[in-house]
């Protein structure tokens, strides 16, 4: 298993004093966790001028140790970030760290973070931007090189990565587990050739979908060069069924879906439908936005045939959309449209593609009376839209975040289809009068892999009952 770093980025002469701070942070909490006053804390930890004790060589060691079960309490109220970073404090306090995820007691819900790559931090590292503290940190992340890899998905704290061979992983960032998925040569579309000697020298990809017969012959990619055509996005849902995972795909041509689940040799093709755009899994059943079409699909992978149903048509609105489906805190579904009317895909020689979210339409799935209802105001909730599994959050839970407000991400499939430098269509929308703004500024990402949301697990996947 490959070791994770987790800090903020710092020069190295500042993360010994980020730590103390760390620890000054920390206890300043105590009172309002222990019920303890400000002074009787004095006895645990002497930071009131933290710069200045690192000048006179005080160490963490000096500080007293508390009670497992405390620290544990402390721990349980941090983010993923914090936590990482005080359990990387001292012998007791990463035994607390230990404890507290081996025994499943960490559960705190964590706000969204934006994982992005830069050229100037390294070839495997990647950043995590946290809007709760308004900074980044470094993950340095198993091989293959993050920067070499396409990102194509995010769920549950798992990113799903394409290397330089086309195939697939889970990665999660923050424990470094990593896991391979079926070979990509498993994919209905998708042949092995050899060469000479029988190792694998390029793929066939053929056209052909469910819905329709071949139109072409089959087209010949480099290792490289298969993934940016085939893959568009994926996903992880936990299937509480079984106590496995699902992972679906979104792929290439037009679009169809296949899953696996974790452990599985081979992935299995879904037709006959295509031009799906995002999925979900609720109650058992897997739900799939099919634009082309205008339907809403459900899908019961539980058995040993798939059955399929159809549960809604939508109204196809917009020339330049995107749709999400999405679970609401409050239980029900939400499909939401991405509309595109400021975009140029075609400019003139000398010109750049660009293409800018200008609004979100979004609507209510009435289950009973199988109707969409439409919603122009989402109060106080936020919505992460992108490449990632889409969310719904309550703000009231998450205080960093601004209540019916859209924090979205490019998913646009041109940076699929050959254009992976090109502009990037991130940003934040107000959904009462479409006004946008930056993320962050001055831009701190690379446009390759293209940045997306995730949010921070510290779960490991439990591969022993995979079987």
């Amino acid at each position: 298993m490959e070791s994770c770093s987790v800090a903020r980025i710092m020069s190295l002469g500042k993360l010994a004093i980020h730590r103390t701070y760390l620890c000054n942070r920390i206890f300043r909490n105590l009172p309002k966790l222990l019920g303890f006053t400000p002074s009787s804390l004095k006895k645990f930890c002497k930071v009131e001028h933290v710069e200045l004790q690192l000048t006179k060589k005080a160490t963490l060691g000096t500080l007293p140790e508390l009670p497992p079960d405390i620290l544990m309490g402390i721990f349980a109220t941090l983010e993923i970030p914090d936590l990482v970073r005080a359990g990387s404090v001292c012998s007791s306090w990463r035994s607390a760290y230990t404890s507290l995820r081996n025994l499943g007691q960490y559960n705190l819900q964590q706000t969204p973070c934006l994982l992005y790559t830069s050229e100037s931090i390294g070839e495997s590292v990647a950043c995590l931007y946290s809007h709760a503290e308004k900074r980044s940190y470094k993950l340095t992340l198993p091989e293959p090189p993050i920067r070499t890899r396409c990102l194509i998905g995010s769920s549950h704290g798992w990113l799903v990565t394409v290397d330089d061979r086309s195939e697939m992983h889970l990665v999660n960032p923050i424990t470094c587990e990593q896991i391979a998925l079926p070979s990509v040569i498993t994919i209905e579309q998708v042949n092995p050739i050899v060469d000479e000697y029988g190792a694998l020298h390029k793929y066939e990809f053929s056209w052909h979908t469910g819905a329709c017969g071949v139109y072409s012959s089959p087209s010949i990619f480099a290792l490289d060069k298969l993934r940016h055509e085939l893959h568009y996005k994926a996903f992880v849902f936990p299937d509480t069924s079984t106590g496995s995972y699902i992972v679906v795909l979104i792929h290439n041509p037009m679009r169809q879906l296949s899953f696996a689940r974790v452990g599985d040799d081979k992935w299995t093709w879904l037709p006959p439908y295509d031009d799906y755009k995002d999925c979900t899994y609720k109650d058992g059943l897997l739900y799939a936005a099919c634009t082309y079409k205008g339907e809403l699909h459900t899908f019961d992978l539980s058995g040993p045939v798939v059955t399929r149903k159809t549960i809604i048509s939508i109204p196809r609105e917009y020339e330049c959309e995107y749709m999400y489906v999405v679970q609401a805190p409050w239980g029900g579904l939400l499909l939401i449209w991405r509309i595109f009317e400021d975009h140029n895909v075609e400019p003139e020689p000398g010109a750049s593609v660009f293409w800018n979210t200008t609004e979100y339409r979004i609507y209510e799935f009435d289950a009973e009376r199988s109707e969409l209802k439409e919603i122009n105001c989402l109060r106080d909730h936020v919505l992460f839209l992108g490449h990632n599994q889409s969310l719904c959050l309550g703000a009231e839970e998450y205080p960093c975040l601004r209540a019916n407000h859209a924090y979205f991400t490019d998913d646009n499939s041109l940076w699929i289809c050959g254009l992976p430098n090109d502009h990037r269509d991130m940003g934040v929308l107000n959904l009462d009068d479409n006004s946008r703004e930056d993320l962050v500024s001055p831009q701190l990402w690379s446009n390759f892999p293209a940045p997306m949301w995730i949010t921070p697990d510290l779960r490991k996947m439990n591969l022993a009952s995979e079987g």
